[in-house]
């Protein structure tokens, strides 16, 4: 390989590791609307494709630990996958157990990494000879996907109902667009429409500012406190064998080892399924907890790693809520890439693990060792210095943007009616997950439906 190729990962890792701890400590920062604009950019600023795959799988590490923090210190999720966490990471804080909450997860997390990688490549090489046949029938695996999170969830009969209307929503927008001529037929809306599921609670949330009796039901004069343990502040253990019992390790291993073969799933919906298995025979509330949380950290790295790795060395077609949603950039950015040519058919299987290695050695090393042992300062500057009114407003407007670059300003109150409808689902119990499959198996149900 050459050195100055090499060279010039390492600095994009590095760039990628700076630029997300910082943002991963943000809460309420949806991982699909901070890594798309950023890999986007890179792909259309034309950077060489393994110093772009370096730089998103060191951002995907960097950004799932880092997400976590705000979940462990203040209840609040950093993004998307860190949501299910909170319930168990408000019982730890309360019993007085934030550091080592922090520490589980950074543990955690660096399992998932070193698990999920090997088996993903091992998986994508074993799948790739079989890739013509698999592509045909994505949509039905979305569909079967969708209905199993369905099942499994708490609220059943709901989210099974949501998912044919869910469908008539995508397609008739789509459809509504390539009708007036807003979008070629051949185009598939899909990132802008993800991004308006994200957004859809805060775009429930904010809409109801515009209703003075809530506005007025939110008001207060008591300042919010937030407090950060202080042993935060000093030289912590790193060593995860010291940190997690010899259970928590083989949990974490397990459920990280089988979401690999789950890629097409989504990792919300299997951090749920599996992070909550695990534990359920656990007596103990605080061990129950803890066994959670570890798992949870390992299961937001290995369901995203599988979800870019496999579909992009395999396939060459976004086969996973990951690489549709967060992982776009990667598979199609008209008009540098498209769906016959991305990172897919630019890079040999070498180079492929190179980048991903490269990326999730440097990423895993550096943001374990920064979380153990600075995650109350980092935090802190976070909580006081960046104002988080200011950071929503940032990514709210990438969106916006990202809307109008895919079908124009039309686009933008579409993926407004995406996010009330989605939002407001979210809050009566269909979570991201089903709501993540049923857009990629849109065209699937909607073309079946028409054809009764």
């Amino acid at each position: 390989m050459d050195i100055f190729l090499l060279f010039q990962m390492v600095v994009a890792s590095l760039s990628a590791v700076v630029l997300y701890t910082f943002i991963g400590f943000i809460p309420g920062t949806d991982e699909t609307s901070v890594l798309v604009p950023v890999s986007l950019a890179l792909v259309l600023a034309g950077t060489a494709p393994m110093i772009i795959l370096t730089f998103f799988i060191s951002a995907i590490i960097t950004l799932n630990l880092t997400n976590a923090m705000p979940t462990a210190l203040v209840g609040l999720p950093g993004g998307v996958l860190s949501s299910p966490m909170i319930e168990h990471a408000l019982y730890l804080k309360n019993q007085g157990l934030s550091t080592i909450t922090i520490k589980k997860m950074a543990a955690g997390s660096l399992i998932g990494t070193v698990v999920s990688v090997p088996v993903s490549l091992l998986l994508a090489n074993l799948l790739t000879p079989f890739a013509t046949v698999i592509q045909p029938y994505a949509s039905l695996l979305f569909v079967i996907g969708a209905v199993f999170l369905s099942v499994i969830g708490k609220h059943k009969s709901l989210a099974l109902l949501s998912i044919v209307p869910l469908a008539l929503l995508f397609q008739s927008l789509r459809h509504l667009y390539w009708g007036m001529g807003v979008v070629p037929k051949d185009t598939n809306i899909t990132t802008s429409f993800f991004l308006g599921i994200t957004i859809g609670p805060l775009i429930i949330s904010l809409m109801s500012l515009l209703n003075k009796d809530n506005r007025t039901s939110m008001l207060t004069d008591q300042l919010k406190t937030i407090a950060i343990p202080k042993e935060l502040n000093k030289k912590q253990r790193l060593n995860p064998f010291k940190i997690l019992s010899k259970q928590e390790i083989k949990s974490a291993s397990l459920v990280s080892f089988i979401s690999n073969f789950l890629f097409v799933l989504s990792p919300v919906g299997l951090i749920i399924l599996f992070g909550e298995a695990v534990a359920n025979r656990k007596k103990d509330p605080v061990e129950k907890a803890s066994t959670t949380i570890t798992s949870m950290s390992a299961l937001a790295h290995s369901t995203y790693l599988s979800g870019i790795i496999i579909p992009l060395i395999a396939l060459g077609i976004p086969l996973s809520p990951t690489a549709i949603g967060p992982g776009s950039a990667l598979f199609n950015a008209p008009p540098v890439f498209t769906v016959t040519h991305n990172l897919h058919h630019l890079l040999s299987r070498g180079e492929f693990v190179w980048a991903i290695l490269v990326g999730a050695v440097i990423s895993s090393l550096i943001s374990y060792v920064i979380i153990i042992r600075y995650a109350g300062l980092i935090s802190q500057f976070v909580l006081t210095k960046i104002p988080h009114e200011a950071v929503l407003g940032l990514f709210i407007s990438f969106i916006l943007l990202l809307a109008y670059m895919d079908a124009g300003l039309i686009n933008i109150f579409g993926v407004l009616l995406i996010g009330i409808i989605c939002g407001t689902l979210n809050k009566m119990g269909v979570n991201y997950g089903i709501q993540f499959m049923t857009l990629y198996a849109a065209p699937w149900i909607v073309e079946k439906l028409a054809a009764l």
